[in-house]
């Protein structure tokens, strides 16, 4: 069983950061690209930022050079910098991890959700 869990989530006024962070734990073989999505209320779920195994990544036009996406290999976590939040940033964020198990070859795992609210 994998299991990912997010926390950073909150409230911040506009041009504020906050930092999420997102822990995968279970039996985990190999992680190869972790990620963060978010869903605004009436939206589609959207991709925001991700980062492969070997440390490329891959960022929503929206959020360039305003969120960095970073993991740590050896703590099996991904973080989601984000600076010069925006109203528009508003969502619930999703953690996503494509997870290869000791038994079953690789397969997306997502988190609960952690609600990020920017007020202007």
């Amino acid at each position: 069983q994998v299991q990912l869990v997010e926390s950073g989530g909150g409230l911040v006024q506009a041009g504020g950061s906050l930092r999420l962070s997102c822990a995968a734990s279970g039996s985990i073989f190999r992680i190869n690209t972790m990620g963060w999505y978010r869903q605004a209320p009436g939206k589609q779920r959207e991709l925001v930022a991700l980062i492969t195994s070997s440390s490329s990544t891959n960022y929503a036009d929206s959020v360039k050079g305003r969120f960095a996406i970073s993991r740590d290999y050896a703590k099996k976590t991904v973080l989601l910098q984000m600076n010069s939040l925006k109203p528009e940033d508003t969502a619930v964020y999703y953690c996503n991890a494509n997870i290869a198990t000791m038994v079953s070859l690789a397969y997306d795992f997502w988190g609960q959700g952690t609600q990020v609210t920017v007020s202007s």
